[in-house]
Formats: structure tokens, sequence, C-alpha cells
């Protein structure tokens, strides 16, 4: 087989190319920690109020200060700017958050299956065991039977007494 054959075959893996940009390498669990946490503060009171008051002064800056210190004029585009990149890095920092919270619930569902599973399995076995000490129960002698069988012995031996 020619190299530009095996390349083209699905069952072997790829070889390896040398490339001039250099790997980046970073640990995606605590990749997805940080972006749990950017996530969940971007989804509170606290960041909106926040984000309300920088925008606010900046409009005000930007229309009350004097001309010669304003740095983004009225139809304010570097503002926009600046939402518009806080918004496509909020994007998927929030749906990655969310796979991994799926992720999460996914295992805690088997895990819930599971245990559930376990339950019933047990729930049935202690259901035939006490079904097997009825059972057992019925062939073993009362105290009440033991007493009545006890009397009517003695009974039989009084009669055989007083007969003799």
């Amino acid at each position: 087989m020619t190299t530009r054959q095996m390349t083209a075959r699905l069952d072997q893996p790829r070889e390896v190319r040398r490339t001039f940009v250099p790997r980046i390498h970073y640990d995606p669990e605590s990749f997805g920690q940080l972006s749990e946490r950017i996530a969940r503060f971007l989804g509170t009171a606290r960041f909106l109020v926040y984000l309300t008051v920088f925008i606010t002064v900046w409009m005000a800056w930007n229309m009350l200060a004097p001309v010669s210190l304003r740095f983004d004029p009225y139809p304010f585009i570097f503002l926009t700017l600046i939402l518009s990149i806080q918004a496509s890095y909020a994007a998927p920092l929030i749906l990655l958050a969310q796979n991994r919270q799926d992720d999460r619930d996914r295992v805690q569902y088997e895990q819930d299956r599971a245990r559930s599973e376990r339950s019933i399995a047990d729930t049935e076995y202690l259901t035939r065991e006490i079904a097997g000490l009825r059972v057992a129960l019925n062939e073993v002698v009362t105290r009440d039977f033991l007493r009545s069988e006890l009397q009517q012995m003695m009974k039989e031996l009084d009669a055989k007494d007083s007969a003799a």
C-alpha cells in the first residue's frame, strides 16, 4: 500500500501532522469549573446591576464629559463592540456549563436508577423471606397448642392413676 492509500483508510489512525503553531494544552476540568463559575455569576442579579451601572456610567461620561475627555461619542460604537464581545464569550460559557450540568444529571439519574433497582430487589427478597417465615411459623408449635396438649396428657394420666 502506498502512503496515500494508508491515509485514506478509516480503520487506522492518521499520522501525526507537524504544524508550525504549537497546540495549547489545558485542563478541561479546570476550564469547565471556571466556565461554570462565570456562567453562575452571569445569571445573578448582581451581574445585571454591575452591567447596568457600567453602561450608565459609560453613557453618562461620553455624553456629559467635556468633548476632549469623551472616548466613545453618541452612537457608542465601542460600547456596542464591548457588549458584543461579552455576549459572544458568555453564550459558549453558558452552553459549556449546561453540558457539564447535563452530564452530572445523567450520572445522578443512572445512580438513582441503580439505587432504585437495588431497593426493589431488596424489597422482593424481604417479601420472599417474610412469606417463608409465615409458612415456617404455621408448622411451629405455639405455646397455647403445647399447653393444651400437655393438659390433655395430664388428664389422661390422672384417669389412668385413678383407674389403677
